[in-house]
């Protein structure tokens, strides 16, 4: 057996059993070996920044690790956007980067490039193979590293895959999540009771149904509030669960959601801070007055936390206030009514895509009257991470449906993502929310007050020529319709949501 065969066996005997691809000669033995040997589903992706933003979905959904083939130091450079987002939201991704043979790299042909330099600020584990007898090794510590919640990156020489003598590699079980010390639930514990207003900042995987359960109970037994991460990876919510606010984008509004704090609680959560520096304004958006307590790191077991500050504060869980799903919207395209539509018309178990930026400030609070279903967004603040994990996420759940909110300028970076789901007939439906402009950036020039003129409006600026994702979408195989008004768009949703395979629908709000 060659080195690329016993990576193979060694990621089926890890659990892998998704590769997103986007292969190039290096990587041709690999090729071959996933094709040999059955038991892994490889999805052709037509950009690395795609492979990267479907295996952090994938991740999210499923809780496992995906691989992915990636092609050199430039194909992991196309990808480092999505890498960076995926390591934001503290996700599992063997990553896997063929590379230069080698006894080839010494003589620096066209692609020879820094492959660990690129890939050390992603990820948590790095190695490159050195000899095809120790490639199944270095797999399955990858393996590992993924599953423990890190981005494992395994370069891999092409005479490394090539050559034979080949070993598979035994993975390690699982090492379970680091538990919470006593002492600091007895110390959090002494905080709630002590009736100073208190906040418990959610992240990870606190955001799913059971802990927020029993966040909310603690929060409603001792008169804390509770809020999510801005950037988190995954909220289940709405009918059924319990309804948890963001930590607000606009940092006016974040320093006012979180002034009347004398103590915040992070669960898996990181100390809020602002997503930019602005003139005369603090980074730090907790009160100068407020004492941060950690009752679980990113990498403890926060769930397990939140029990155990439950039973020693003898709080129940909380009982979702019930809510009713509201009708469609009609009329003009507003924030509001869109996210009413949404609410009224998305099916259960839905997964929604959140890259909708500017337009989509608003959705957040009505789509919580809507059936439960999980919410998914952008974890690292690099654009074009909507689309590829549309996909990751519909290759992971494809019994349910995804839909994908995504704003026109970020859509334009990964837009290739559409002739994959196109390809694997995944069931998404895509709404481009077209307001022909990078209107974020707009109010960000306000907000460092400049006094822009036509040089600085023009570069945010998406028009002449207007983008038309209709012909775009089908180009790539993928049916399209544009709407300009809440009731054609009720109408194209309704339908795309009830035929198999992916659609397209550009909403015109501009």
């Amino acid at each position: 057996m060659n080195g690329a065969e016993s990576l193979v066996h060694t990621l089926i005997a890890g659990g892998i059993d998704t590769v997103f691809a986007n292969p190039g000669t290096s990587e041709m033995h690999f090729v071959a070996a996933l094709d040999r040997i059955p038991g892994i589903h490889c999805v052709l992706c037509l950009d690395e920044g795609v492979v990267a933003g479907a295996a952090d979905a994938y991740w999210r959904i499923t809780g496992k690790p995906a691989a992915t083939l990636l092609h050199c130091g430039p194909g992991l450079a196309n990808a480092l956007a999505n890498l960076h987002n995926a390591r934001r939201g503290r996700a599992g991704i063997v990553n896997i980067v063929g590379d230069q043979a080698t006894y080839h790299r010494p003589l620096d042909a066209p692609l020879t490039a820094d492959t660990e330099g690129w890939a050390r600020p992603v990820s948590g584990f790095l190695r490159t193979a050195t000899q095809a007898s120790l490639v199944g090794a270095d797999a399955a510590e990858a393996i590992a590293a993924a599953k423990a919640g890190m981005i494992a990156t395994l370069i891999l020489p092409a005479d490394t895959a090539w050559d034979e003598g080949g070993v598979v590699g035994t993975p390690r079980p699982p090492v379970g999540r680091a538990a919470v010390d006593r002492g600091v639930i007895d110390r959090v514990a002494t905080v709630l009771r002590s009736g100073e207003p208190a906040i418990l900042l959610l992240g990870g995987t606190t955001l799913r149904e059971g802990p927020l359960a029993v966040a909310g109970g603690i929060a409603a037994s001792w008169g804390a509030r509770l809020r999510a991460e801005m950037s988190n990876a995954r909220i289940e919510r709405g009918a059924g669960r319990v309804e948890i606010e963001r930590v607000p984008y606009f940092i006016d509004a974040a320093l006012l959601a979180l002034a009347v704090a004398k103590h915040i609680i992070l669960v898996e959560a990181v100390p809020p801070v602002g997503f930019f520096a602005y003139p005369g304004k603090p980074g730090r958006l907790w009160p100068e007055d407020c004492t941060l307590h950690v009752l679980a790191r990113t990498d403890q077991d926060g769930p397990e936390a939140l029990d155990a500050l439950a039973q020693r504060l003898a709080a129940e869980r909380a009982t979702p206030t019930a809510r009713t799903r509201p009708d469609p919207a009609q009329g003009p395209v507003t924030p509001q009514g869109f996210a009413q539509s949404l609410a009224a018309l998305m099916p259960e178990r839905s997964i929604i895509i959140d890259e909708s930026v500017s337009f989509g400030r608003g959705l957040f609070p009505i789509t919580a009257q809507g059936p439960a279903h999980d919410w998914l967004s952008l974890t690292g603040g690099a654009i074009g991470d909507g689309i590829p994990m549309a996909v990751g996420a519909a290759v992971a759940a494809p019994d349910r449906q995804v839909i994908a909110l995504q704003a026109d300028g970020s859509a334009m970076y990964t837009i290739a993502g559409l002739w994959t789901a196109a390809r694997s007939g995944l069931n998404i439906v895509f709404v481009v929310l077209a307001n022909r402009k990078y209107a974020i950036l707009l109010h960000e020039l306000a907000g460092v007050g400049a006094n822009p003129g036509r040089t600085a409006l023009d570069m945010l600026d998406l028009g002449r020529p207007d983008l038309d994702f209709v012909k775009i979408a089908e180009g790539m195989g993928v049916p399209a319709q544009a709407a300009s008004s809440l009731d054609q768009f009720n109408s194209l949703l309704h339908a795309s949501i009830n035929q198999p395979g992916p659609s397209l629908i550009e909403l015109r709000i501009g």
